[in-house]
């Protein structure tokens, strides 16, 4: 290790978006006290943009804008990189030319991270430079940094989370009303969130889960240790979720949440990533998150259980997360180190068939004896275990709800086909999966 006198540190940006420009005027603001707390003087001197021209909310100097990003991380004068483009090409070139460059590299690119990101990890150590993106996962909540270096020798076994905004937002909304008694639509829901800004034109990364199941795939290869990539993660959205869902689950004292959840089974470890919506127990930290906020559950050996809280999304809180990322890595280019995931081993996925959980079923019914008995022999029949049933309304109206106790997906899957042949069923509703205390 060698250690540099150098105190001033020249940043280049590639994109001047909301977390770009955000990150640019927190340099500024904060460059005084970064100066007075650490001895670093942190100046963006290059900002690399696709259109020279389109107004910004952020001012620079002039010839700082230009639209080589290729020139900004290759600029001896440029000592450490930014990417805030997101996608996957050309960020991943551009990232390991500014490795290669000997830069070190801050990314919020969870896209970028969960497709490629051993490639990149492995790139930063073999250059000895950092490659940090606390911004990638829960935009301004620290808790990649937590399972990075906190955690670092904690035997993690669960972490679970809503890790997007935008889902937890209609949710929410849809709850609420539930609970007034008004019109709880998903759609009147999903356009409230696109008005706010919450939700894309086009929200089907959110809403069906590859937005969270990235940040999960993310957080279980920095948790575990273990090459998880996207392709990895199960996916189930919340398009399907009805007020008859969320009035249940609120009956039944729970709340309807869309979770990101990475186990490591500690005798096999056997790693399972899965994004859908679950049933969460009303008294559970996770159930009083409300609207676009985020929450991440760090369940570990030692540790036992930890709860990080905050804006998962939005430039400011996630340009926040960067600015960290960006002090830390001017530190350790001064020390002379670099911070590192260590060497990542093979991932073994556990197939969703083979995960267990309990489960609520709702199922719509014929008003003709032996109903019942019919039904619950199809749950015992595949060895699923009822641990309550009730009965809504009567007659023609006649719902049956059943909780089970933990069982094996796959059986819990055989149960739902069997039971959509019988005849006295007449709509098999939607699976939601439920989560202990």
């Amino acid at each position: 290790m060698t250690t540099s006198a150098k105190t001033s540190f020249k940043i280049g940006v590639l994109g001047c978006g909301n977390v770009g420009a955000a990150l640019v005027d927190i340099v500024k603001s904060q460059r005084a006290t970064v100066l007075a707390r650490t001895g670093l003087d942190l100046d963006v001197t290059r900002v690399a943009v696709r259109n020279m021209s389109a107004p910004r909310d952020v001012e620079v100097g002039e010839g700082v804008l230009t639209r080589d990003a290729l020139a900004v991380v290759t600029d001896p004068d440029v000592d450490i990189v930014v990417e805030s483009i997101g996608g996957i090409e050309p960020a991943r070139e551009l990232i390991l030319a500014a490795l290669e460059h000997g830069k070190p590299v801050i990314t919020a690119n969870k896209e970028l991270l969960a497709n490629v990101g051993a490639e990149l990890y492995a790139a930063a150590d073999a250059a000895g430079r950092d490659l940090l993106f606390e911004a990638a996962v829960a935009g301004g909540i620290p808790v990649m940094r937590a399972l990075r270096e906190s955690l670092q020798g904690e035997p993690v076994t669960r972490v679970l989370g809503i890790i997007n905004g935008t889902t937890n937002y209609i949710l929410t909304k849809m709850t609420d009303a539930v609970d007034s008694g008004a019109d709880a639509d998903y759609g009147a829901a999903l356009k409230d969130a696109q008005s706010l800004g919450y939700a894309e034109r086009d929200p089907t990364a959110d809403v069906e889960g590859y937005d969270a199941g990235a940040k999960a795939a993310i957080i279980a290869t920095v948790a575990f240790g273990k090459k998880v990539v996207a392709g990895d993660v199960y996916h189930q959205g919340i398009s399907e979720i009805t007020a008859s869902d969320i009035a249940i689950a609120r009956r039944l004292g729970y709340v309807v949440k869309l979770l990101g959840i990475v186990e490591q089974d500690p005798q096999s470890e056997e790693v399972s990533v899965r994004v859908h919506p679950t049933m969460v127990p009303k008294h559970h930290p996770l159930a009083t998150v409300r609207d676009s906020f985020n929450a991440v559950f760090v369940e570990g050996a030692f540790v036992d259980s930890l709860m990080f809280y905050g804006r998962g999304a939005g430039g400011a809180p996630t340009a926040s997360a960067v600015f960290g990322d960006l002090v830390d890595a001017a530190l350790n280019l001064r020390a002379g180190t670099h911070g590192s995931l260590g060497v990542l081993g093979k991932a073994t996925i556990r197939p969703i068939d083979e995960t267990s959980a309990e489960y609520l079923l709702g199922l719509d019914v014929a008003d003709q004896p032996g109903v019942l008995h019919a039904v619950t022999g199809v749950f015992a029949k595949h060895g699923v275990s009822i641990r309550a049933a009730e009965q809504e309304g009567k007659g023609a109206d006649a719902r049956l709800v059943f909780i089970t106790h933990v069982a094996k997906e796959k059986d819990v899957q055989a149960t739902v086909r069997e039971l959509n042949d019988l005849d006295v069923v007449l709509d098999v509703g939607g699976l939601l999966r439920v989560i202990g205390d």
